[in-house]
């Protein structure tokens, strides 16, 4: 009897000794989560064991994998992804959907996201307005040119100078080009058609009387609209609310004509230099996809040529109410199990689940300092045990060498 659970004890600690081989082995490995042998004693009687059984050895009950958080380490790829809380990233591998801590992900030629095995990440899709949608499936970045955006806005804020006397010569346009003497001050940005072509707009304004300026639009050096605009005694604007339709005539085959409002509620008259303070148009010319970066709730923005940037997913985590129940996968990857639970899928940040860091890797949670403590322990083990043998045989040879 002895010798067996002198055997059920070098076994154990054979056990303990390949748990903690593996975990020292994996320990430079992304998001690999270590593991702890678990044992329990074993008695030979069915019935319950009286005051004087003893006991027949041990047996490995359990290797129970330890999820804590691993150190996290920036890295220079925009693909990269730590979790810092909990959760899983959750992928499709050959239609089977899998779980995973390790973050370090790339684009397939087609521009799915996956993982060095070639899972695909899992996200929550976007529209082509970059809405995010309640569909999840594979993430995909789209590497064609992203559909120009045609002007239907300008806003504009200025100040006009009160000071400025009102112009007494006419306007006159000569070749594109408006006589200084008709006009007090001027500005100019770009606008877009439909195609996507760039069109100069300047606006030039000329004081006609006491609080009262003419605001002259030319597109490509041509006049295309001329609205009176009023100001309050206080200098703040009057009227009109819209300087509404503007309407030219884009050439190369794009929507014509062309409309677009123009917004000067914003704009002010008081007695300072002429000033900018803010102009903007709502197009854009199409664009190339240049990179993309991720936010903590896990949105996924494309930055385009253009420079414009639209979110292109959200990608999901995945958690479990037992989460030691996992089926491990190798490759850094767990499977769902009956012990595990279903998973609950969300966004990063709700329902218990952690934030993603993009540009960072999770590292491996083993402390190697308390491996190699456990590792001597368990050959301590393996040692005594091996004694507990050479024993038992010495006992045994003096009893066969009775005469």
């Amino acid at each position: 009897m002895s010798f067996n659970t002198a055997l059920s004890g070098i076994q154990a600690a054979s056990a303990d000794l390949g748990i903690i081989g593996n975990n020292v082995a994996n320990s430079a490995t992304t998001g690999f989560k270590s593991s702890r042998a678990e044992f329990s004693d074993v008695y030979a009687s069915l019935l319950g064991a009286s005051d004087t059984t003893i006991g027949s050895g041990v047996r490995l009950q359990n290797v129970a994998q330890q999820f804590a958080q691993g150190n996290v380490t920036f890295t220079n790829n925009a693909l990269d992804l730590a979790i810092s809380g909990s959760g899983f990233f959750q992928m499709e591998s050959g239609g089977a959907t899998i779980y995973s801590r390790a973050g370090n992900f790339s684009l397939d030629r087609d521009g799915y996201v996956v993982n060095n095995d070639g899972a695909t990440l899992m996200a929550r899709s976007a529209d082509s307005s970059g809405a995010i949608t309640g569909a999840v499936g594979p993430l995909q970045l789209d590497s064609n040119y992203v559909a120009p955006n045609q002007t239907t806005a300008l806003t504009a804020n200025i100040n006009l100078d009160a000071r400025e006397a009102a112009t007494t010569l006419g306007w006159s346009l000569v070749a594109g080009v408006p006589d200084p003497a008709g006009y007090n001050s001027s500005t100019t940005t770009t606008i877009y058609d439909s195609l996507g072509n760039d069109h100069t707009v300047a606006m030039y304004f000329s004081k006609s009387g006491p609080n009262v300026w003419d605001v002259r639009t030319i597109i490509d050096g041509t006049l295309v609209n001329t609205t009176p605009v009023t100001f309050n005694t206080d200098g703040s604007y009057n009227v009109p609310a819209l300087i509404s339709p503007v309407t030219f005539s884009p050439a190369g085959g794009a929507v014509d004509p062309q409309s677009f409002d123009i917004d000067l509620s914003a704009s002010t008259q008081y007695g300072s230099e002429f000033a900018v303070n803010s102009l903007s148009q709502d197009g854009y010319t199409s664009g190339q996809l240049l990179g993309v970066t991720i936010d903590k709730e896990g949105i996924v923005f494309a930055r385009y040529s253009n420079g414009q940037s639209q979110a292109r997913g959200q990608i999901v985590l995945a958690n479990f109410s037992n989460v030691q129940g996992l089926q491990p996968l190798g490759d850094t990857a767990w499977a769902e199990t009956f012990a595990s639970g279903a998973p609950v899928v969300s966004e990063p940040g709700t329902a218990g689940l952690g934030l993603i860091q993009s540009s960072a890797l999770e590292d491996s949670n083993v402390d190697l300092t308390d491996q190699l403590v456990r590792m001597i322990e368990a050959q301590r083990n393996f040692q005594a045990n091996a004694q507990t043998i050479q024993a038992e045989d010495a006992v045994t040879q003096t009893i066969i060498n009775l005469r």
